[in-house]
């Protein structure tokens, strides 16, 4: 398949500047694969598909407050810099972005904070945006993630384009967020309040977890028309034996077992033995699912709303079919569905 099979006019308006009052209020719209037929409920109505036995696998990853804006040293130009990952805890070396990207050169310093107690030196270039720095900072490890925290706001997509609000914080966190080092929210989690999920678990639904960080490279755009040559990047994950037993006990019996987002889908598309079943798994995965593709864990995937052309839409047009997935598309745009991080979900039968 081509990037031109995923373009579809998506009206501005339609991308969700906000989160739906409530958690589990947000639209839903059901596909049923077999009928070919296309429901319009409510988020919390996710449970009326559910029976016991049936097993939903959550990403349980943290958002960490990833952007920080510090000073150039001399000119005291501000900088946004995004925290992508970790490179030596001992040495304090991360991998970011900066922007605006053409000022910050190897050598300058950033100065963060009203003190400027925390300070970082560009110590390489990695890509056009991309910069290695070494954070200065003379209290402990726990201070200084402290300090990072604290300094740092919630990542919001840039599509949003309002200033991060205090519900933020909580909002782009799913509930069951435990393990930090995402950069961007699993979102189809968002959609799961505290009420929902003991509905869920008095019907007997049962819940695995896994870990995978999202990066933004979940996001980066694709850019050639042959998706055999996208290459995406790698992202941490972690599976264990004990959800990975869940998993494939509920597929042994025949049950409901629910890929909760695109982040859940890649992560267990990852670790697959050659009998079907899922695996534990600790590493790196760059895996990009598109059509047409032979799902090996899932019977059934919830996720949200995704825009043109992106990798997230490749992997849920595999899933569901992409003719089915267009039609899908074309309604949830008639129907002013919410796309994107805080919009609508969908469920995928």
């Amino acid at each position: 398949m081509k990037l031109s099979h995923f373009n579809f006019k998506l009206p501005e308006e339609l991308l969700a500047e906000h989160p739906a009052e409530n958690r589990d209020e947000a639209r839903l719209m059901v596909l049923n694969r077999k009928t070919k037929t296309i429901e319009h409920k409510m988020f919390k109505d996710v449970i009326d598909y559910f029976d016991e036995g049936d097993v939903m696998i959550l990403n349980n990853t943290k958002v960490f407050p990833a952007r920080l804006y510090g000073n150039k040293e001399k000119t005291g130009a501000r900088i946004e810099v995004f925290l992508l990952r970790e490179l030596n805890e001992e040495q304090r070396l991360w991998d970011v972005l900066v922007d605006p990207a053409r000022k910050i050169r190897i050598g300058n310093k950033l100065y963060f904070g009203d003190d400027d107690t925390l300070v970082a030196e560009v110590i390489d270039n990695t890509t056009s945006r991309g910069r290695t720095l070494r954070f200065l900072y003379d209290g402990s490890y726990k201070e200084f993630r402290q300090k990072l925290t604290m300094l740092g706001e919630t990542p919001l997509p840039k599509y949003i384009k309002r200033e991060v609000e205090p519900e933020d914080e909580e909002r782009y966190q799913t509930i069951f967020a435990k393990n930090e080092g995402a950069v961007a929210a699993p979102t189809a989690g968002l959609h799961f309040s505290k009420h929902l999920l003991k509905r869920l678990e008095i019907k007997g639904i049962d819940f695995a977890e896994v870990t995978l960080h999202v990066g933004l490279g979940t996001f980066n755009p694709v850019e050639v028309e042959d998706l055999s040559k996208h290459k995406m990047d790698s992202e941490e994950a972690f599976i264990l034996q004990s959800e990975a037993d869940k998993v494939n006990n509920a597929k042994k019996n025949k049950k409901r077992v629910c890929a909760v987002g695109t982040t859940t889908m890649r992560a267990i598309e990852s670790s697959v033995s050659s009998n079907g079943t899922l695996n534990e798994f600790s590493g790196w995965t760059n895996k990009f699912i598109f059509p047409p593709y032979d799902f090996s864990i899932a019977n059934c995937m919830i996720t949200n709303f995704h825009t043109p052309k992106s990798t997230l839409l490749m992997m849920v047009s595999a899933f569901a079919g992409h003719d089915f997935m267009k039609k899908a598309y074309e309604e949830a745009v008639k129907e002013k569905y919410r796309f994107y991080t805080y919009g609508d979900a969908m469920l995928i039968l």
